[in-house]
């Protein structure tokens, strides 16, 4: 029977194969998801209903980069000064080689955005969706930590869920307002997923994430 450890190390492994497969198939052969893509562009999207659209617009603000740094910075922050040591680590971590992954793999995908009104701006290459992958795994990192460290209890559900929705709803914002295509989204929740895991593993293995005091 695998352990929990060995479980994460599988999982992390599995993901990140699946996210470059994904990134193989619309590199190189780019009609074979145009179908997909637009099927779930237009539900998501529909006739743009104003009140959808602010808050979509509100939404994707929480995703933006200087977002997610202040988030990242904040988390890091709060656990120093509460001596939760590992656990800024693990969080400062994440952020820092979501950014890494993000920048690079653009660069090397350099898939173009959708050709859809955008309504917003967004400069640079789609794949992967840089607000999607970056919140999962500031976002992600946080609920790990809550897993680990917060007793079982409605609240410890509640900041789970709510964390969770929001790195849903920041990801359908994209999709929504035009800048990205879903398999954009669904990469970045994909590797950010296999890197969580990745991560929590070797931190957990070397025993740096130990019980809160």
């Amino acid at each position: 029977m695998l352990s929990r450890q060995n479980s994460k190390l599988i999982q992390a492994f599995i993901a990140i194969i699946l996210f470059f497969s994904l990134g193989l198939v619309i590199k190189y052969w780019p009609d074979t998801v145009i179908a997909f893509d637009q099927t779930i562009q237009e539900s998501v999207r529909g006739q743009l209903p104003n009140l959808s659209t602010r808050f979509f617009k509100l939404i994707t603000v929480v995703g933006n980069t200087v977002s997610q740094i202040a988030i990242a910075i904040m988390s890091v922050t709060f656990c120093y000064l509460k001596k939760w040591y590992p656990q800024a680590r693990f969080i400062a971590v994440n952020a820092i080689i979501s950014g890494i992954c993000i920048l690079s793999l653009k660069l090397i995908f350099q898939r173009v955005r959708p050709t859809l009104t955008h309504l917003v701006f967004a400069g640079g290459y789609s794949f992967p969706s840089g607000h999607s992958m970056g919140t999962f795994m500031i976002f992600g990192s946080i609920i790990i930590l809550l897993q680990y460290y917060m007793p079982k209890s409605i609240w410890k559900l509640l900041c789970q869920g709510t964390l969770g929705l929001l790195i849903f709803l920041i990801g359908l914002s994209r999709i929504y307002l035009g800048v990205h295509f879903p398999t954009d989204v669904l990469a970045g929740f994909i590797l950010a997923y296999g890197i969580l895991n990745l991560t929590a593993y070797i931190f957990l293995s070397k025993d740096w994430l130990k019980k809160v005091k």
